[in-house]
């Protein structure tokens, strides 16, 4: 498998920044790839979040595997630090208003706090944190009338530190995406790359783009063939490297003499399946 490995310098400045301003907000929304809970989790959130509630937002449902996703919530609302879990697609800003709902019920204990000192209510301050390209500016956005935060859908986007309120009831810090050192589980870093999370310049998208496809053999060997017009049963014991050539003849991707331009095929086959065209998947299992 693959070796990737990608921190650069403004991560380790930003979990530090993290570390400082998790004492100045009242809660944490952890946003994760809902097609991958576990490998965008960052491990390091265990320490620098674990003193405030974390809520634990699984964004781009829209591309996750519906019932998987499902059960990656209850196991999430299991976790003894969890302060509640919700599925969204901030892109069509579905599933807003429950995280709203829960944000304001974590919020219960910080409001009877402040009634038993005698304190005016004010807004809940809650720092959006999660790996690169999960969509926490995205998330932002859907959740302000007018966009007040630079998205974009390259990793490493959001890098200062900026503050927006919604309404009167809710301020929201967002955070630069953020890594950790060293993958030390190769299929971590791999799907994390598949989804766009790691910058396409620190790793082969062919050799990544036959490890997908091992992958989607697999776990959506239909779906494959619907969306590049391939015989199913042909699939059965075609290796990567073949079906990575099938995808770029069937899309014409063709150098002279019929030879596949099997890098542009590769980037093909990333793009859609980032964008869900070929299908809806969770990659990782609980």
């Amino acid at each position: 498998m693959t070796v990737i490995q990608w921190y650069p310098g403004h991560m380790a400045k930003a979990k530090r920044l993290m570390q400082e301003d998790i004492r100045i907000v009242d809660m944490s929304l952890v946003v994760l790839d809902a097609r991958i809970p576990r490998s965008s989790y960052n491990p390091d959130f265990d320490k620098i979040l674990h003193q405030k509630p974390m809520l634990m937002v699984l964004n781009k449902r829209d591309l996750a595997d519906a019932a998987a996703t499902k059960r990656w919530l209850a196991a999430l609302a299991g976790r003894p630090d969890c302060a509640g879990a919700v599925a969204i697609n901030a892109q069509q800003t579905q599933g807003v208003k429950e995280l709203e709902r829960q944000i304001m019920q974590a919020a219960q204990p910080l409001f009877a706090e402040l009634a038993a000192k005698g304190r005016r209510r004010r807004p809940v301050r809650a720092m959006v944190v999660g790996s690169p390209n999960t969509g926490k500016s995205t998330l932002i956005n859907a959740l302000l009338p007018k966009a007040a935060s630079k998205t974009g859908n390259k990793p490493g986007v959001t890098r200062g530190k900026q503050w927006v309120r919604f309404g009167e009831q809710i301020e929201l810090l967002d955070t630069p995406g953020v890594l950790w050192p060293k993958f030390e589980q190769p299929e971590v870093a791999l799907r994390l790359a598949v989804t766009g999370a790691i910058s396409e310049t620190v790793y082969d998208q062919y050799q990544v783009s036959l490890q997908l496809l091992d992958w989607l053999l697999a776990h959506g060997q239909a779906a494959l063939a619907e969306r590049y017009k391939l015989q199913p049963e042909a699939l059965a014991g075609r290796l990567p490297e073949q079906v990575l050539e099938d995808i770029g003849r069937a899309r014409g991707l063709l150098a002279g003499g019929g030879v596949v331009r099997l890098e542009e095929a590769a980037r093909l086959l990333l793009a859609e399946f980032r964008n869900g065209k070929i299908g809806r998947f969770t990659m990782d299992e609980i």
